[in-house]
């Protein structure tokens, strides 16, 4: 099966997807706010869109597939606060519409596990947001949503490399503190499955299966170049900014099992090990 995929804001998440599904045979067409980004969608076989800006209603109306994801701002969901009566006048027509969320809407857990069924309790303003655009998107009468919670996305250009090797990677030591995580590749697999199989109301969190503390990362990333392991820093005396500092305001460990029951999804980087030594392999 293909078709048109129109996705809001085609940046890293979205530049992965392409790649795949433009050689089976899928118009995407992608939307930026950056002129600058304009030639490098179109490389990838998509169709750049200027958005906002230019008229999106002539896309809306040729796609059969949606996919959004932008952070949510002080109106809300970026695209519903401005596309919202389009879509719900489309949501009859459309196959499949895909939310890429986070799991930062299950809060903090103590290292526990969350699954789809945990009740969305988010710790920080970020999280606070999503739960608040899911819900949004999911009161648009007939609209055939998916729901992606992710974690931390790593990938080629996205990873621990380039601090290594320009000395600015830093190992913070929060004891009990884990993530999960996802590579880039897996993730645009996972959102394949689901348009070929489209399962309206579905929520799917996609993560690899091995929530790990983030200094481990670091040092296994450390030992593949050959360089020294960074010094290890105490978290709460770390100068971090805000942000930095909210993100270890949570540990859980997130399952998958749904999205592999649900449509057969395999992960080829079930861990970072495997994930990072493909992206070394690529870099190299």
């Amino acid at each position: 099966m293909t078709g048109t995929l129109l996705i809001f804001g085609h940046g890293y998440s979205a530049a992965a997807l392409s790649r795949q599904l433009v050689p089976q045979g899928w118009t995407v067409i992608g939307t930026t706010r950056s002129p600058d980004r304009m030639d490098a969608i179109a490389a990838m076989g998509a169709t750049p869109v200027l958005w906002p800006g230019d008229d999106i209603t002539p896309w809306l109306d040729r796609a059969t597939h949606v996919l959004a994801g932008a952070a949510p701002g002080p109106e809300g969901d970026p695209v519903l606060a401005e596309l919202q009566d389009e879509i719900a006048g489309r949501a009859a027509r459309l196959a499949w519409v895909g939310y890429l969320s986070t799991t930062a809407v299950y809060g903090d857990h103590d290292g526990g596990w969350v699954d789809e069924d945990t009740p969305l309790a988010p710790a920080s303003k970020r999280g606070a947001a999503r739960a608040e655009a899911e819900a949004a998107w999911a009161v648009i009468p007939g609209l055939p949503l998916h729901i992606f919670r992710l974690p931390g996305i790593y990938g080629p250009g996205r990873g621990p490399f380039a601090k290594l090797k320009n000395g600015t990677a830093r190992r913070l030591i929060k004891p009990g503190q884990v993530f999960s995580r996802i590579h880039v590749d897996d993730l645009a697999r996972a959102l394949a499955l689901s348009m070929q199989a489209p399962q309206p109301g579905a929520i799917y969190n996609v993560c690899d299966d091995d929530p790990a503390p983030p200094q481990d990362v670091i040092a296994h990333a450390a030992d593949l170049l050959g360089l020294p392991l960074p010094p290890a820093e105490d978290f709460e005396t770390a100068d971090l900014t805000p942000m930095a500092r909210s993100f270890y305001g949570e540990s859980k460990r997130v399952r998958n099992s749904r999205i592999k029951e649900a449509l057969g999804y395999q992960l080829t980087y079930p861990d970072f090990r495997s994930g990072l030594a493909s992206i070394l392999a690529a870099e190299s």
